[in-house]
């Protein structure tokens, strides 16, 4: 217990100070998004990353919180993902290799002596969605940082209940990276996740509940896994539906996110990043109470009504066409060059 307080707060501190001081040096270097007409450096993935990946393996090193049996091959793989995100932020990178390199990370994880290999096979699919998936869910400030954090406690949760000391502690030290890295990414935000951390983020997690539900019947899981991540599925469920409807490209960068479109309703940019986190508390509550056995399953199928009921409203709303940038990734983030 207070090992896990004090590599939280260590971690919550030491992410604030490296996001910081990665901010220059995206600037120097040009790793920049392009978000409300102004540069954005998104190297803050990366602090989220190194910090998470420091505390850890601190606490296994020394004994005093070992990660278990596959958290630590599942940290290295994330890791391994991250690198990719990373050489996405900073070069030219094919989206199918991202897929296929998130892919194979997955499939290095997945405990298919538990899940079976079509179990596994689906786990493998989920985690490369989950993984794409909150890397368009950073399209806002403050969005994937804050979905991430409560994602990560419910994911925490349910290892809790399974008695994966190991995986509850890493997804709390991870909780705490998070949030140091949201001190500076709250709208109007200085520094952004990038491919590296929000890559990171989505396969950590989605990994995490493969892990505490291996062994489940796969149909509970699926429902249970479904509430952990429904906010990043709605999503990209509302872009893919959109762009295939106006017959845009699916890769082409576009404002027609959850964010987007409720500003155009009128929000805020911190008045839409707090519903749709308020909606992914409510989903990821539901997740672990049905995990825990405290309600049924069929919770679940109110949890799937409304994610359906909002795509289908938000997908009415309009959305202004992009503006022209120069884009160095078919995916992702744009990288502006000075000069």
């Amino acid at each position: 217990m207070l090992y896990g307080i004090a590599a939280a707060t260590t971690a919550l501190l030491l992410a604030a100070v490296l996001t910081a001081m990665s901010r220059m040096p995206a600037l120097r270097a040009g790793i920049l998004d392009r978000r409300c007409r102004r540069p954005l450096p998104v190297l803050g993935g990366l602090a989220v990353v190194a910090v998470t990946c420091l505390v850890a393996w601190a606490g296994e090193w020394t004994g005093v919180a070992p990660l278990g049996d596959g958290v630590a091959e599942l940290l290295v793989a994330a890791t391994v993902v991250a690198a990719l995100g990373l050489v996405a932020d900073v070069w030219r990178l094919r989206a199918r290799v991202l897929v296929a390199g998130t892919a194979v990370a997955a499939a290095c994880v997945v405990p298919y002596d538990e899940t079976g290999v079509p179990g596994g096979m689906l786990a493998v699919g989920w985690i490369v969605f989950a993984s794409l998936t909150f890397r368009g869910l950073d399209h806002a400030d403050g969005l994937a940082g804050t979905v991430g954090v409560i994602t990560a406690f419910g994911a925490g949760a349910c290892a809790a209940a399974e008695v994966m000391d190991g995986l509850a502690v890493l997804l709390s030290v991870f909780a705490a990276a998070l949030t140091g890295f949201l001190m500076h990414n709250w709208h109007p935000a200085r520094v952004g996740l990038g491919a590296c951390g929000s890559l990171f983020t989505g396969f950590l997690l989605s990994s995490a509940v493969v892990f505490t539900r291996a062994g489940y019947a796969i149909g509970p899981s699926a429902a249970v896994v479904f509430c952990l991540g429904a906010v990043a599925a709605a999503d990209a469920a509302l872009v893919v539906l959109a762009r295939l409807v106006a017959r845009h490209p699916l890769l082409r960068r576009r404002p027609d996110h959850l964010a987007h479109r409720l500003r155009r309703l009128g929000m805020t940019p911190q008045g839409s990043v707090v519903l749709l986190s308020a909606g992914s508390f409510s989903s990821v509550l539901v997740g672990v109470l049905v995990h825990t056995g405290w309600t049924g399953g069929h919770a679940v199928l109110w949890v799937a009504g409304v994610t359906l009921l909002a795509v289908l409203v938000l997908l009415r709303i309009p959305v202004q066409p992009p503006r022209r940038t120069e884009s160095t990734q078919v995916t992702g983030h744009l990288r502006v060059r000075s000069g």
